[in-house]
């Protein structure tokens, strides 16, 4: 009997972009990429963690969206362009939808002490789901000193210092390809 992990079951276009939607819907007031995690990895069993966690390192260093990258990402890795093209029209038709009649009903409203309410409640549930995603991923990758490290020098980097997002990874990108690239040292079997 094999440990290896089953292959994941291929979906269809039409799953990916219902998948994406379901992300997208269920993450109203942020917190995507907790959402995606949950469902890609966890119910769905399309990537590893592992896989997850690359997929998504890579996501938010390139340009754009981060969750319209793991849209293509995860896409592309099912049915090619057809894949990224289904993955990416879930993940923002109904959105795009609501943000317009959202757009019109805070334009609207705005001055409404309810309205300032509501959205302070959201931010909160933005901020919250942020910390929930940044520990259970931090759980599986921040193992060890240099992980923790290059981790708060990037917190430091970019969120006390406030620098940008390229400036920090010039500085902690080197340091941490060098820490992380493969050495030819040969596993225990």
């Amino acid at each position: 009997m094999s440990d290896a992990p089953a292959a994941p079951v291929i979906p269809g276009l039409l799953e990916l972009a219902l998948t994406f939607n379901k992300i997208a819907i269920a993450s109203f007031g942020g917190g995507l990429s907790a959402w995606s995690r949950e469902v890609v990895v966890v119910e769905r069993k399309w990537m590893s963690e592992e896989e997850f966690l690359s997929a998504l390192t890579i996501c938010r260093i390139l340009p754009g969206a981060n969750q319209v990258n793991l849209a293509v990402f995860v896409g592309v890795k099912f049915h090619g362009v057809l894949g990224a093209i289904a993955a990416c029209v879930g993940l923002t038709f109904v959105p795009v939808l609501i943000v317009l009649a959202m757009g019109w009903f805070y334009f609207t409203y705005r001055e409404v002490p309810a309205m300032k309410s509501v959205l302070r409640g959201m931010t909160a549930a933005a901020v919250a789901m942020t910390l929930a995603m940044a520990i259970k991923t931090g759980r599986k990758c921040l193992r060890g000193p240099i992980p923790v490290a290059l981790f708060v020098a990037m917190f430091a980097l970019s969120a006390l210092l406030r620098l940008h997002l390229a400036v920090s990874l010039a500085i902690c990108g080197p340091i941490a390809l060098w820490w992380a690239w493969p050495r030819g040292k040969k596993e225990a079997a």
